[in-house]
């Protein structure tokens, strides 16, 4: 079970999200789409980070970006507290027919990734794949806490760049700081805490883990773990960088995420 932390926020907690804010859908242009790549982002992150992936993917897979509390469309939503918070929106969100499902998180988002890529596999309906970037195993402790509740804002904000993935100008822009940092600071939060503790292997689907050479955040042997958590085998792969290896490798990168669901695709086709 993960530990919970709770956060005092000014934001509505009667708001109930509409699903299209929840999980944003990006087709491609292929007239049927095989599969389906939902992307989980990092602590602090949004979906529009992420929807520009939609150009890096073969056009019969369907890219999915889950958009969380307290960001976009969902501003107004209380902020998260935990890791349920993040995950379970998304999980009951998923549209309909989305085809073969691989699940992606990068950094605190492989959590989120995780829990949904676990609690389908308690519902008998495992994801084809799950690949983990630049994150700790689950069950291990946070080897880089933030602690955002000790932190001002002008020393969250110097954290925040020293890890990188957030543009400098909205931090340093005093009107947006305040629009984006609330929410930053409650995924840090839910991020220093969460580490599964049930059984494993809690999932049942092949799990690729990328990283950095370089990272600090989370470095190569906190990611080597992964491996405990699945029956379904384990892949580990690194690209020079640090945390956000893959701005800088983003072909190299997308050669890894397309293999996986190319091999999704051929293992889903019928034997002839």
């Amino acid at each position: 079970m993960a530990r919970r932390t709770e956060f005092a926020v000014s934001h509505s907690p009667d708001q109930v999200p509409a699903p299209d804010d929840v999980v944003w859908r990006l087709p491609g242009s292929a007239p049927v789409q095989r599969t389906s790549l939902l992307v989980l982002a990092h602590s602090g992150g949004n979906a529009h980070a992420y929807s520009g992936w939609r150009a890096h993917l073969p056009e019969d897979v369907t890219l999915l970006v889950g958009q969380y509390p307290g960001r976009g469309a969902r501003f107004s939503e209380e902020l998260p507290g935990s890791l349920d918070d993040l995950a379970g929106p998304i999980l009951a969100a998923l549209p309909p027919g989305t085809g073969d499902l691989v699940v992606l998180g990068h950094s605190m988002g492989s959590l989120v990734a995780f829990e949904i890529a676990r609690r389908l596999t308690e519902a008998g309906r495992p994801p084809r794949a799950l690949i983990a970037s630049a994150c700790r195993a689950p069950f291990l402790d946070n080897p880089s806490v933030v602690l955002p509740e000790r932190l001002d804002d002008d020393q969250l904000v110097a954290a925040i760049k020293e890890r990188g993935g957030t543009d400098d100008g909205i931090l340093d822009d005093p009107e947006l700081r305040e629009i984006v940092l609330p929410a930053i600071r409650a995924d840090f939060g839910i991020d220093d805490v969460y580490r599964f503790d049930g059984a494993l292997p809690a999932v049942d689907c092949p799990v690729t883990v990328l990283g950095g050479e370089a990272d600090a955040v989370a470095p190569p042997e906190m990611l080597a773990p992964w491996a405990e958590v699945t029956s379904g085998g384990c892949v580990q792969e690194f690209l020079p960088g640090g945390h956000f290896y893959f701005q800088q490798q983003l072909d190299a990168f997308f050669v890894r995420v397309n293999a996986v669901l190319s091999g999704v695709e051929s293992a889903a086709a019928p034997a002839l």
